[in-house]
């Protein structure tokens, strides 16, 4: 009557061994170094630094337009006449300043 028993328990060692294992698998492909949450996390950061990316490019290319607008081949006068303001603080003689 014993010797029943047995075989059961070893099954049952067996199947508690796999479905350790397979819990195992399973939480390491969802939250290991390679799994769902990390891939999510990745792909959230490349959309932010791609945006990033776009924004100092954009900053990039308005800087160059500027330095090519105050070269010495190419000259804009009302860029000119615009810095000299900001920076120079100057004024035209038929202006009037408000302080």
């Amino acid at each position: 009557m014993f010797g029943n028993y047995r075989p059961a328990l070893g099954s049952l060692f067996y199947f508690l061994g796999a479905l350790m294992l397979g819990l195992y698998f399973v939480f390491a492909a969802v939250q290991g170094d390679y799994g769902l949450f990390k891939r999510i996390e990745v792909t959230a950061e490349h959309q932010a630094l791609a945006t990033e990316l776009a924004t100092l490019d954009a900053q990039v290319a308005e800087m160059e337009n500027l330095t090519r607008r105050l070269s010495d081949t190419f000259l804009d006068l009302d860029l000119l006449d615009q810095q000299a303001r900001d920076v120079l603080g100057l004024i035209r003689s038929d202006e009037i300043v408000i302080r």
